[in-house]
């Protein structure tokens, strides 16, 4: 169902001189939600392939520069990806941004921790076990305000709702849905999940309040007749094993990228989020498939930003695939210095570079495109 919200006027052919098509790049329009709570319009690369008799021609390459070309003329400052070969995407420009995991929980085990000292998760609402096809204006009520707080959602336009293009719970496939409402029987917090031989797998959990989500996690740990409960892509930042008592009834694995960001104009993208707080910082950006090596001065002052060129000394030297990756707060400028994907001056241009690019939470998608 992805072919029903395909934009054609944002898709790329590549063809040979016979009008054989053998490569293809596409785009779908979202919004990103920033540090800061801004939004900013962006594309979903989406579809890059060509057919195995014309790869390693350099056919590929051509699509994605063009199309990051005609994205920056529309005036787009990022894009995003999910990249199914991450090996192929750094070449580009894009650095991964957020990260998922695989969280199995052994039911018969995952008995919470009711004497926490943290303040209770108090909740007077509801949770009632639903079809999918009965409550998808409720899941996309719901899927808008999370998207409209949590820093690297991407939003879900209308149209995908109502084709069912995409993966559950958006697509049309049977799901379940455990759909909480408050006291007033607003609806504020959803989970999807199928169940197969004693498994429960969660599509994703959506809320924009910990206590709902802790909610969330207990309904579907209270299912009878399951012995394991699956996330197959959890952030990681999940406070689910710090909730229970027995922290062994949860194993993780894998710790993967998810959505990559692929920064178009630097100035413009560093003064549409907000900022942890205040400092200036130059940085020098290496952009070799565009063609550009640039310095910049951030500035920032109560969280906003101003960012113009500059022949100052940078502070930081990188590559836009590692401001990329350092754009939504997730990765710690300190773990790339120390990798050595970004070259500091001193170790006091590190530590600006960590109280700037901050964030309380780390940034997070559920969005497949």
């Amino acid at each position: 169902m992805f072919w029903s919200v395909l934009e054609m006027d944002r898709n790329l052919l590549a063809v040979t001189d016979d009008g054989r098509p053998v490569g293809t790049a596409a785009g779908y329009s979202f919004e990103l939600t920033l540090p800061g709570g801004a939004r900013v319009p962006t594309t979903g690369v989406t579809n890059v392939g060509v057919v195995p008799s014309h790869r390693r021609r350099g056919t590929a390459t051509a699509l994605m520069r063009r199309q990051l070309e005609d994205l920056r003329a529309r005036g787009e400052c990022v894009t995003v990806l999910l990249a199914m070969e991450p090996t192929i995407y750094r070449r580009f420009g894009y650095g991964p941004v957020t990260f998922s995991r695989r969280v199995a929980v052994t039911r018969a085990r995952a008995a919470f921790d009711d004497h926490r000292l943290g303040p209770a998760a108090r909740d007077e609402g509801t949770v009632e076990v639903v079809r999918r096809r009965d409550c998808v204006a409720a899941l996309e009520e719901v899927y808008e305000q999370h998207r409209l707080h949590h820093v690297g959602a991407l939003d879900r336009p209308h149209r995908w709702w109502a084709r069912g293009a995409g993966h559950p719970p958006v697509s049309r496939d049977q799901r379940w849905i455990g759909l909480h409402r408050t006291a007033d029987g607003r609806p504020d917090g959803y989970v999807s999940y199928a169940l197969d031989d004693g498994v429960l797998t969660v599509d994703e959990t959506v809320t924009t309040d910990d206590a709902v989500r802790e909610v969330l996690d207990r309904f579907v740990l209270g299912h009878d007749l399951v012995r394991e409960v699956v996330f197959p892509q959890a952030p990681t930042d999940h406070p689910l094993r710090w909730q229970l008592l027995d922290h062994d009834a949860v194993t993780s694995s894998g710790d993967e990228p998810w959505l990559w960001v692929r920064v178009l104009d630097v100035p413009a993208a560093l003064r549409a989020r907000g900022w942890a707080g205040d400092g200036t910082l130059v940085l020098q950006v290496e952009d070799p498939f565009l063609g550009g090596s640039s310095r910049y001065e951030l500035t920032v002052v109560d969280g906003a930003a101003e960012c113009a060129t500059t022949a100052r000394e940078p502070d930081l030297v990188l590559d836009v695939s590692d401001l990329g990756s350092l754009y939504l707060g997730g990765v710690p400028p300190r773990d790339l210095v120390r990798a050595g994907r970004i070259r500091a001056r001193d170790e006091d241009a590190v530590v600006r570079a960590e109280q700037l690019f901050r964030t309380d939470r780390a940034p997070w998608s559920h969005h497949v495109f």
